[in-house]
């Protein structure tokens, strides 16, 4: 299973950290297999991490001849590193051989379950960022009754001034468009309340910019917490900070509402049997509750997709066709169609008016 050069120039490649995450290779490796029997036969997979340790579970894999490709790396990004740590020695560890195969040509995304900091350091480094865009941002899909709500940032920057809220709601839309199928995503800033005189100053701002500024965006102006899994809003754009905190909330919730419906079906003979007869449809509702598998860094010369990383076999199978779906779109470049109005669109806005939210 050594590399294959060849492969790589016919095949549409997905480059794997296959050392990262809780887990490591006991889940890429049966991933890779399950998405391997799902994707188009073009789709090639190029493994990073310990050859001694890779090849023989490939080797498991009778589909896996010819279509996954082994890169050997020497070192593995610990999951508690810093990032400038990782920058300071990353350099022939799975996770930067992962995206240096993108910088190089030779795959089309990167996909890592390893340390997050560490990744987006590494990424932004080795990819540099697209257009004028200053830093990257962690996108999610959040589920709701009418489907998904793209939900940004989730934690790649802390702090946001209105420029940064302008160019993840640009970003944002595209995505949406590029995952979902969506041809007009509707796009929303998320505040404390609806009305524009609410929130501090550069989320007012950003507001401002994105009513006046002539993007191409159906812009809707400001929603609240519930709204982001209402799923009356496509796009729902916010600092990483409060998107984090906001992603954390929803997942605890989840996991809660699970627990104690799991608890309640376990409670007797007659709950057990409703339990039984209703597997399917609990099956269904636990998929739904269950936390998005990959947040793909928006913003880069290249796509890199970032798994959660106690991710299981299932979850990392789904996050690698999503890989494969952005890997065939064009979203990167309606980003960049959007990204040259900005700076004119900033430049456009008045005074903003008096600080603190209301």
């Amino acid at each position: 299973m050594r590399d294959d050069s060849a492969a790589l120039t016919q095949s549409l490649v997905i480059s794997i950290d296959a050392m990262g995450g809780d887990h490591g290779p006991s889940v890429v490796i049966p991933a890779v297999a399950r998405a391997l029997a799902e994707a188009p036969t073009q789709v090639c997979f190029l493994l990073h991490g310990d050859e001694a340790l890779l090849a023989p579970r490939v080797a498991q894999h009778a589909g896996a001849a010819g279509r996954v490709i082994i890169r050997h790396a020497e070192k593995v990004i610990g999951m508690d590193e810093k990032p400038a740590q990782a920058l300071r020695r990353g350099k022939g560890s799975s996770m930067w051989n992962a995206v240096e195969s993108v910088r190089a040509g030779e795959a089309a995304a990167a996909v890592s379950a390893g340390n997050t900091g560490a990744l987006m350091a590494i990424s932004k480094l080795i990819l540099r960022m697209s257009a004028d865009l200053e830093r990257p941002a962690l996108v999610v899909g959040v589920p709701t009754p009418r489907g998904t709500t793209t939900f940004l940032d989730v934690g790649a920057n802390v702090d946001c001034d209105a420029e940064r809220l302008v160019e993840f709601a640009i970003m944002g839309e595209a995505y949406h468009r590029a995952a979902y199928g969506k041809a007009r995503p509707t796009v929303a800033l998320l505040n404390v309340g609806s009305e524009e005189m609410k929130g501090h100053q550069e989320v007012r701002e950003a507001n401002r910019v994105l009513r006046e500024g002539g993007f191409e965006l159906d812009y809707r102006g400001f929603v609240e917490g519930d709204d982001i899994t209402r799923g009356g809003i496509d796009v729902v754009v916010t600092d990483g900070f409060t998107g984090n905190v906001a992603l954390k909330a929803m997942e605890g919730v989840g996991r809660f509402v699970v627990g104690e419906l799991r608890g309640a079906l376990s409670s007797g003979p007659l709950a057990l049997a409703g339990a039984l007869l209703a597997r399917s449809a609990l099956g269904r509702f636990r998929e739904k509750m269950n936390p998005p598998p990959a947040a793909p860094l928006l913003g880069l010369n290249g796509l890199v997709l970032k798994v959660h990383g106690g991710a299981t076999g299932r979850d990392f199978a789904q996050a690698l066709r999503v890989a494969v779906d952005l890997a065939q779109s064009g979203f990167a470049g309606e980003i960049e169609r959007n990204m040259r109005r900005l700076p004119a669109a900033l430049a456009e806005t008045g005074p903003t008016a008096a600080d603190g939210a209301h």
